[in-house]
């Protein structure tokens, strides 16, 4: 079996880098569940793309499935170590940079297929991406993707050190953001799975200044964490389409419990936020016997 030098008197097999093996060469459950989850948008967009399923403009529905797939690998990404925390499973760290590096692939895949959208002219991307400020936003969230890639690997831990390598990779927030605003410009319009999005983000970003400030939240923090970041999404959303729309504020805060407009992302936020708050509940009393 072909196997890889590393430092004197160590070696490692191929297989063992495959992403789905664990760090002594076995097939890991998890890391396999996790590939198959994020390869499953690219296998559907290539089927669909074969059978001619994307519609008339087939270059356009590609970009946008996979912009919208970055977000969601983005918030997967960051929702890894509160979910670790919160559920008290440590497995979940071995899938982190996979997702992460996913991130950064699925993104350059939507730069891919927006050049290709403009017939593979270079220049003309080029230009369209220092023209419109989305897209300027959209590639500059693309350039910190590649830094937190070409840095995620063991060596360059070892390399930077610890604490530099933690610095630069909480640039990862602030592209957070970025990816965020470059949904919300795009999406003119319809901009609720934006709003579902930042409400998502504003929980995960709510539960680090949390356990920075004051330790990892009891389950009454968690509720209060899932309530504030319903809030301020209900008032996002209502400040947003108020301004967008010329509509009175009064009006669209009102607009968040009236059911005949559907759940809206508030509510969504609320639900998803109180549903770890509920696993977290039945983490604690699986675990309680055990301890005692």
């Amino acid at each position: 079996m072909s196997v890889i030098t590393g430092s004197p008197g160590q070696t490692r097999s191929l297989t063992a880098y495959l992403p789905w093996m664990s760090r002594t060469g076995r097939i890991c459950p998890l890391r396999l569940t996790v590939f198959l989850a994020l390869l499953a948008p690219a296998l559907l967009l290539i089927f669909d793309s074969v059978t001619g399923t994307l519609g008339p403009r087939p270059w356009e529905a590609a970009i946008h499935r996979v912009g919208w797939w970055s977000v969601v690998f983005l918030m997967a990404s960051l929702a890894v170590t509160p979910l670790r925390r919160v559920l008290r499973w440590n497995g979940l760290i071995a899938v982190r940079r996979m997702i992460g590096v996913s991130v950064f692939l699925t993104v350059m895949l939507h730069l891919l297929l927006y050049t290709g959208q403009q017939s593979w002219d270079l220049i003309k991307a080029a230009s369209e991406i220092v023209l419109r400020f989305y897209l300027t936003i959209g590639f500059v969230a693309l350039l910190g993707l590649a830094a937190l890639a070409a840095t995620s690997t063991d060596g360059m831990i070892r390399r930077l050190g610890g604490k530099r390598w933690q610095l630069l990779h909480k640039l990862v927030y602030p592209i957070g953001l970025l990816a965020l605003v470059h949904f919300f410009l795009q999406s003119k319009n319809d901009v609720t799975e934006p709003i579902l999005f930042s409400g998502l983000f504003v929980w995960l970003m709510l539960f680090r200044l949390w356990r920075w400030r004051l330790g990892d939240p009891s389950l009454a923090g968690l509720a209060l964490l899932a309530i504030g970041a319903a809030i301020l999404t209900g008032i996002g959303e209502s400040v947003v389409i108020s301004l967008k729309h010329n509509v009175p504020l009064s009006v669209m805060l009102q607009s968040q419990f009236d059911p005949d407009l559907g759940i809206r992302p508030a509510w969504w936020v609320l639900g998803i936020g109180l549903a770890v708050t509920a696993f977290a509940a039945i983490r604690q009393y699986q675990r309680r016997p055990a301890s005692a």
